[in-house]
């Protein structure tokens, strides 16, 4: 049908040979892509006109934020150093976590297919596992407050910073490592002084990018119990206090700014 409706060309070279040109796909990609729009419209219910006639209803929440209550920042300070301690531990205790995971998981350092297939597939599911579920499971072990969002920013970096450090572990260059092991090292020794050193400024720039991302996670995951600003902003929609909430938004806006452009600075040092 696709050759019907779209056959291929024939060009004539200049010695009078003539060829079939290539088919393009894009026709076929573009109708592959209208009918799982159509889809997906249809089973999400998106309505454009709704859209468009609710849209006015953000854009006056945003307005009554505007300007933010200031004398509420005291208030919100202790939530917010609460929200980042619990991404700067967390970031750096499953940074320290990638690092061994990581290793078991490279299949040109560990020669058991078994294990690396084992732990890549362990940091795959928690990939999977979006943080707000970690970390409501979290709080039915570890109970309501910041320990569970640590311990679900602990689990997102590991597998985030994990996933990435086994990538690059085995794309380095093996020839200083067989050196090591072939001057009697075992494996972790010939790791250590061999392929790291190859690896840390990017192992050093993933985990501070994380970091960054970890600390707008954390904003949110006082909706399922587990601490931090997110907590506050929750309350404080629920009342439709907004010039509360336009204050919590400001303070974590220039909060996360300030730690992208310092994490920034010293990422671009790394590279």
């Amino acid at each position: 049908m696709y050759d019907k409706l779209f056959p291929p060309k024939q060009m004539v070279l200049d010695n009078g040979k003539v060829v079939m040109q290539k088919r393009t796909r894009l026709p076929l990609i573009l109708i592959i892509l209208a009918i799982l729009t159509a889809a997906s419209v249809q089973l999400t219910g998106f309505d454009l006109q709704l859209l468009f006639s609710r849209i006015k209803n953000f854009f006056k929440i945003l307005g009554e934020m505007v300007p933010p209550n200031w004398s509420y920042f005291p208030k919100l300070l202790e939530a917010l150093l609460a929200t980042l301690q619990m991404s700067l531990l967390g970031s750096m205790i499953g940074a320290i976590l990638a690092l061994p995971f990581a290793l078991l998981a490279s299949s040109n350092v560990m020669r058991n297919k078994v294990i690396t297939s084992i732990f890549k597939i362990m940091m795959s599911l928690l990939r999977t596992l979006p943080t707000l579920v970690t970390a409501l499971i979290a709080t039915f072990i570890f109970g309501l407050g910041p320990m569970a969002g640590l311990v679900a920013i602990i689990l997102f970096t590991l597998s985030y910073v994990g996933k990435l450090l086994y990538e690059q572990i085995e794309n380095v260059d093996m020839g200083p490592f067989e050196a090591m092991e072939s001057i009697g090292m075992n494996r972790v020794e010939a790791f250590r002084y061999a392929i790291f050193p190859q690896v840390l400024s990017r192992y050093l720039s993933t985990s501070l990018f994380c970091f960054e991302g970890n600390v707008r996670y954390a904003a949110i995951l006082g909706y399922v119990g587990a601490g931090g600003i997110g907590l506050l902003i929750k309350e404080n929609l629920g009342w439709r206090d907004y010039s509360n909430v336009g204050m919590i938004v400001f303070a974590l806006v220039i909060t996360v700014y300030i730690i992208e452009s310092i994490s920034e600075h010293f990422r671009k040092k790394l590279t």
